[in-house]
């Protein structure tokens, strides 16, 4: 099956063909629900589309999803993409994944604005390999981290979309200009199958924690942790589990939150840790305030940050066909910028990514 059918199948089944080809009405029921339960107290607004023709064509990539973020060693962001083609459609044209971009933006709430493109005047593929090959059809980021001066990227190697046959962390240490492989490869069917989508943040006790689940968008949560010196090593991750009436690390992995996940961003952030994800069983990118990774998901402080809602029906908060939902670095627990997508599956365009910042979460 061509990839592109691949990615819309994908997007449909994960979410469900009636939520993300939602109704007129949905969207505004989904605001009435929330309202009623009390917890749209945070303000969300659109800043900018980040990607798309005349915001990224010059560097042929003006179609596009993800860019997940992180600061680099020497002080830009650098932002991720996944499948990334030439035209503004899915598609069209030259077909890069992973591809990235720096930025030097300082202010957020006048939008994320591009430095430059990895690889030079074009965006380049992070390392070369063909597309639709027999082992395997695209390479998709899953999660960028910087660890002194360091960049390691989780990346899932799939034969269509939400078909993982391996996971592979790779490393930069020239802020995201060059990347080879460490050597860490994961299988896909490790922990159930749980361990494929991931995020991660560094503690400030000499670990990495690290949030997965599949990459079916029908999986719940599990939790590792690993010493931020052995994050290339698959034999140091130690899982958390439930096991004779405890909490501990090194017992089996065991969910610590349950629902239907998507893309994860998990970050250390103003004294706290924020989760953030695209929540494809009830359409919509949620977010989290706890205190530890380790802490009680199911009672930590919870709120909905963007709905998603149907076409011709957006607004600043109900977004068509969304997805992702990456925290910006500069962010704060009152003032989150977060990097969103949107794919109108059926026509191939809008694909891309977007910033919204969300006031009054934390």
């Amino acid at each position: 099956m061509p990839e592109p059918m691949m990615r819309r199948t994908f997007l449909r089944a994960a979410a469900g063909a009636g939520a993300l080809l939602a109704a007129p009405g949905a969207a505004s029921a989904a605001t009435t629900r929330s309202s009623a339960a009390g917890v749209q107290a945070v303000l969300t607004t659109k800043v900018a589309d980040l990607t798309g023709p005349g915001l990224t064509d010059r560097f042929r990539m003006a179609a596009t999803d993800l860019g997940i973020p992180a600061r680099t060693p020497d002080g830009r962001m650098l932002f991720m993409f996944g499948d990334t083609f030439e035209q503004p459609y899915v598609g069209g044209g030259w077909w890069r994944s992973p591809v990235a971009l720096w930025s030097t933006t300082t202010d957020l709430a006048g939008g994320v604005r591009w430095s430059g493109a990895v690889g030079g005047a074009a965006a380049q593929q992070l390392w070369d390999y063909p597309h639709d090959n027999p082992t395997f059809s695209t390479v998709l980021p899953s999660d960028v981290i910087t660890i002194g001066g360091s960049m390691y990227l989780h990346a899932m190697v799939n034969k269509g979309l939400g078909n993982v046959v391996w996971t592979e962390i790779w490393r930069s240490d020239n802020s995201g200009a060059s990347w080879y492989h460490t050597g860490a490869k994961f299988d896909p069917n490790l922990d159930g199958g749980m361990f494929q989508c991931l995020t991660w943040g560094e503690g400030n006790d000499g670990y990495v924690y690290v949030y997965s689940t599949g990459f079916q968008r029908n999986k719940p949560i599990i939790l590792k942790r690993v010493r931020s010196t052995q994050i290339a090593n698959p034999a140091a991750y130690e899982p958390w589990g439930y096991r004779d009436g405890r909490w501990a690390w090194g017992h089996p992995a065991t969910p610590i939150l349950s629902g239907s996940f998507g893309e994860l961003c998990l970050r250390p952030l103003g004294g706290k840790w924020v989760l953030t994800w695209f929540n494809a069983g009830d359409y919509r990118i949620d977010g989290i305030i706890m205190d530890t990774p380790t802490s009680n998901l199911y009672t930590a402080y919870r709120q909905t940050l963007l709905y998603g809602g149907a076409w011709g029906q957006e607004n600043d908060n109900h977004v068509a066909q969304l997805y992702g939902g990456y925290l910006i670095p500069g962010s704060t627990l009152s003032d989150l910028h977060l990097s969103v997508s949107q794919w109108k599956t059926d026509a191939g365009w809008p694909y891309r990514t977007m910033q919204f910042r969300v006031r009054n979460f934390g």
